[in-house]
């Protein structure tokens, strides 16, 4: 979807310690933009990043079920991780790598580590366990850099195996592909300055709020007294915060756990005003696929490498574990 809202040209108006924490934090975040902008290009001792041609598996198997009443019910596993000859996975197994879109300016989530030039975070390294059971290793696996508006697009056009990029389930997404079982619960929330009196939303009325374009979290600012502005990733909207262009940042509460690590001006504030059910999407006709995921993930929830998972990545922004979403199945 396009912004609604272009990013004003001019500063913000605010006091001049707003303005001295602008300058100060800039560089930080043209640093984030430049580190997470590079897709196509395979970092330095790290996971092959791949471009947009790089042979992802064609369309298989069964189409999606038309209809939605539920979007976090999935696919239920039939076969466990076996993997039959023909089907989607045997095909991933044949060319050697799983390519899965990711991003790579989400801290925790996934993004690129400037030191080792690898990508990883939670999302990521629930990609590696579905590389391992498919090949045996969890680092037979090649990343596709993407946007959040990029998301469906690339599994529509079977770019990818997988998206695995903080993907908010829902039944109008359920209609272009397809998604895993729930294997995150995230809950959107709003960042500020510490200068700001905000306790949350409803205190940002007339006030510019920055989500990346083509997500639930933008189109849910029309539901608040708020001057959306859409930006092209969550990073985008950091450097237009840091510079004094927008007033607040709204999004999962994974996403700005990792700005706030990255901006000692900014504190997230309030409750989540949202539930966002996260699942790695499929391209639609790849049931198989969907199937052979969520027995995956269900081997993560069961197992403990989901806690365990959770405690590398988040645990200490957001706290200790909870127990993981119950997986729901009934579609056909």
């Amino acid at each position: 979807m396009s912004t609604r809202a272009t990013a004003p040209t001019g500063a913000r108006r605010g006091t001049p310690g707003t303005r001295r924490r602008g300058a100060l934090v800039a560089a930080a975040a043209l640093v984030v933009a430049l580190v997470g902008g590079c897709a196509g290009q395979s970092p330095p001792g790290g996971t092959a990043v791949v471009p947009a041609d790089a042979g992802a598996v064609p369309a298989a198997v069964v189409p999606a079920a038309d209809g939605c009443t539920d979007a976090t019910t999935s696919y239920a596993p039939d076969a466990g991780t076996e993997i039959a000859a023909g089907s989607t996975m045997d095909a991933i197994r044949s060319r050697g790598y799983l390519l899965v879109g990711v991003s790579a300016d989400t801290l925790r989530m996934g993004a690129r580590n400037p030191f080792t030039g690898r990508i990883e975070g939670f999302d990521v390294d629930v990609a590696r366990q579905v590389a391992q059971a498919v090949l045996g290793d969890p680092d037979a696996i090649r990343f596709r850099v993407i946007t959040a508006g990029d998301r469906i697009p690339v599994l529509v056009d079977h770019e990818v195996d997988l998206v695995a990029r903080a993907f908010t389930m829902n039944c109008e997404r359920w209609a272009d592909i397809a998604f895993s079982a729930e294997y995150f619960t995230a809950g959107q929330k709003v960042l500020v300055s510490t200068e700001s009196d905000a306790t949350g939303i409803e205190d940002l009325a007339g006030q510019r709020v920055c989500a990346p374009e083509g997500t639930t979290t933008l189109e849910r600012l029309d539901e608040y007294d708020v001057e959306p502005v859409g930006a092209r990733t969550h990073s985008a909207c950091l450097a237009l915060f840091q510079q004094g262009r927008v007033d607040a940042i709204t999004g999962d509460d994974t996403v700005l756990a990792g700005f706030v690590a990255q901006d000692p001006y900014a504190r997230v504030v309030g409750d989540a005003f949202s539930a966002e059910p996260y699942g790695l999407g499929v391209p639609a006709d790849q049931v198989d696929m969907v199937r052979f995921v969520n027995a995956v993930l269900d081997g993560m929830k069961a197992d403990g490498t989901w806690a365990q998972l959770y405690d590398r990545w988040l645990g200490e922004a957001l706290g200790p574990a909870p127990a993981p979403p119950a997986s729901v199945y009934g579609r056909s």
